[in-house]
């Protein structure tokens, strides 16, 4: 453990202060999800083992996301006020933990006791990260930067469905927790002395950043800054509740095998690999609302049109399609996010943001599976996608105006 320590020390050190402290954060942002990644692929082998309807395998969604949706509020406040580390550590090691003590549960309540301990301890990462990356990374450039963070967590819901895949096929599903939580444990505690390491050497320092022109929270009027969260939130809150179901759609409306069904879901994320940069580089480019925008007005057609169930390579392909549109919507938000807020606020918004989009997905998933209960998954994405465009037209429509009163740019 202390050779792995040098050579993370060493390897970030090495690099550019930005480049190296980006490259540094998409490894831990890769071990974050590692367990966090799991439930959805996962839930047939669950619903199986004890014997769910939709509504109760929604429940096991749930107990992950809504805690781990209202722990990014007070995660946020916590690390303008006491600093970004130790939340980073607990939301790595601690919540690794937490998977762990799931893979030895017995009981479905017993199951969902260790899922809210899970994301309760999981919220201090995502208001945490943003705000350090973007203290070393030029406005210019933060877009992208923080699109190449979002490479790690991509990652982690690309590669932990396929291994959790394997593993609960041959030993369990259990045995995937297991298995995938105990290097995500270890590498808490290295990521935690790192970040002590650098922060020794004033390297890092997230209070020290630099003023970002035009970020005084004045600039840009607090409901503009509202209907933007509206808009990106409530985007990544219905696809990503759809998108739990989608295991249970191929399975039960078209006879795929629970392994094809979890690969399914890392077809959805391995999106992120790529999505997140190029989203990040484009509003770089032309702005942060407009990606935002657009790729809220492209998701609800998708959702609609998942509906149709017409085939399992049209189902992939909508896939993609949405896991483009969640990925390259989330480096714009929060870089539109840092450079509208003070650094003293910076975490506790981006813990509001992060808040709307996790708490959305834990809040809608009930109601997705209420509607697929009672009228199919076919009503239940049509209802989904109808209800995304509506309000992605109204927002996009509402910022375009807000834009216009105040003389500001749509970006």
């Amino acid at each position: 453990m202390t050779a792995m320590k040098r050579l993370l020390s060493r390897a970030a050190s090495s690099l550019p202060p930005g480049l190296g402290l980006v490259l540094l954060f998409a490894v831990a942002h890769f071990s974050h999800h590692l367990v966090t990644a799991l439930p959805v692929p996962l839930l047939p082998f669950i619903r199986d083992e004890f014997s769910l309807d939709y509504t109760r395998a929604a429940l096991v969604v749930s107990a992950f996301s809504v805690p781990y949706g209202f722990a990014q509020l007070p995660s946020g406040w916590l690390a303008d006020k006491v600093g970004p580390r130790p939340l980073l550590f607990v939301s790595t090691s601690g919540v690794a933990f937490a998977g762990l003590l799931v893979g030895v549960s017995t009981q479905y309540m017993l199951l969902l006791a260790f899922l809210v301990l899970m994301g309760t301890l999981g919220g201090g990462y995502h208001p945490s990260a943003p705000s350090v990356i973007s203290g070393v990374i030029a406005p210019s450039h933060r877009g992208r930067a923080l699109g190449f963070h979002m490479i790690g967590g991509s990652a982690s819901y690309f590669v932990a469905p396929l291994i959790a895949a394997a593993v609960a096929t041959a030993w369990g599903w259990r045995s995937s927790f297991i298995v995938l939580s105990l290097p995500a444990i270890a590498f808490g505690f290295l990521f935690a002395d790192v970040l002590k390491r650098r922060a020794r050497r004033e390297v890092v320092q997230t209070s020290s950043a630099p003023p970002v022109p035009g970020s005084d929270e004045t600039s840009v009027g607090w409901l503009r800054l509202a209907m933007f969260l509206v808009l990106s939130c409530f985007t990544a809150g219905v696809v990503v509740s759809c998108i739990s179901f989608i295991p249970l759609y191929l399975v039960d409306m078209y006879g795929q095998g629970e392994d094809i069904a979890a690969v399914a879901v890392s077809v959805f994320y391995s999106t992120g690999l790529w999505a997140g940069v190029v989203g990040g580089l484009v509003s770089d480019k032309v702005g942060r609302v407009p990606v935002v925008a657009a790729m809220a007005l492209l998701s609800g057609p998708a959702l609609m049109l998942l509906s149709l169930g017409v085939s399992v390579s049209l189902i992939m392909g909508l896939l993609v399609l949405l896991g483009m549109a969640l990925y390259a919507r989330a480096p714009a938000t929060e870089a539109y996010v840092v450079a509208h807020t003070t650094p003293r606020k910076r975490s506790t918004v981006l813990g509001l943001y992060y808040f709307g989009g996790i708490e959305g997905s834990g809040v809608l998933a009930p109601v997705v599976g209420f509607l697929i209960d009672r009228f199919g998954f076919s009503f239940a994405f049509a209802a989904s996608g109808m209800a995304l465009l509506c309000v992605a037209a109204i927002c996009s429509l509402v910022l375009l105006r807000l834009s216009r009163s105040t003389g500001a740019t749509v970006a």
